[in-house]
């Protein structure tokens, strides 16, 4: 039942916003896998961004495809944790020290090892419309668990000014959805998130945006 209800709020709810009110373009659309395992590395302004990341995968895949989100947030009641854990399918990660015995990347590796697509934002919140902020290094720690795992970075750009943070109402705006080369991690952490800095930043320069701070 709960599959149901999520396939049918992104066709018929999450699909026709995207591309009617909101126009979303996407470029290079075929750099993506056409099936799991893999990581999506994507910059974040809003909370949009995970729904338009999920409609870029047929409806086939919709199943295998899940963001991670911060646990105190998305799960702080309970319809909010049904809609967050059901309908949009999140990883609940928690921002907060837990025992050193728990591994807490594992709900991530778990998805994975089940050949899924998981999409997380390496800079952890919501930041200023159309910047970038510094990248958290959690995402290298799963791509050197799993070497032989694309990381796809992809770039958002609008969504920011389409539903900033702390708004409730959207605007129409012009979104565009950059997709990157593949990224392996290759031995060392530096390497693999300049290498993921640099992807990001290139695609964002195809719109001629800001660099990151």
């Amino acid at each position: 039942m709960n599959f149901i209800l999520r396939h049918f709020f992104f066709f018929a709810v999450v699909r026709p916003l995207l591309l009617i009110f909101l126009g979303i373009q996407v470029r290079h659309k075929n750099r993506l896998p056409l099936k799991g395992p893999f990581i999506v590395a994507a910059n974040h302004n809003s909370h949009l961004d995970a729904l338009v990341l999920i409609s870029l995968f047929p409806l086939k895949l919709l199943r295998s495809v899940h963001p991670v989100a911060a646990m105190d947030y998305f799960l702080r009641n309970r319809l909010m944790a049904w809609f967050s854990l059901k309908i949009i399918g999140i990883i609940p990660l928690s921002r907060k020290s837990i025992s050193h015995k728990q591994d807490p990347l594992q709900p991530v590796c778990d998805s994975l090892e089940k050949n899924e697509i998981v999409i997380i934002f390496p800079e952890g919140s919501r930041g200023e419309a159309e910047h970038m902020s510094q990248m958290k290094t959690g995402i290298a720690h799963i791509a050197a668990r799993y070497p032989e795992i694309p990381t796809i970075p992809i770039f958002l750009h609008g969504l920011g000014k389409s539903l900033p943070r702390n708004e409730t109402l959207f605007v129409p705006f012009r979104c565009d959805v950059f997709v990157g080369e593949p990224i392996y991690w290759k031995g060392d952490r530096k390497e693999y998130m300049s290498a993921l800095e640099h992807s990001l930043s290139e695609l964002a320069h195809e719109e001629h945006l800001p660099e990151w701070k």
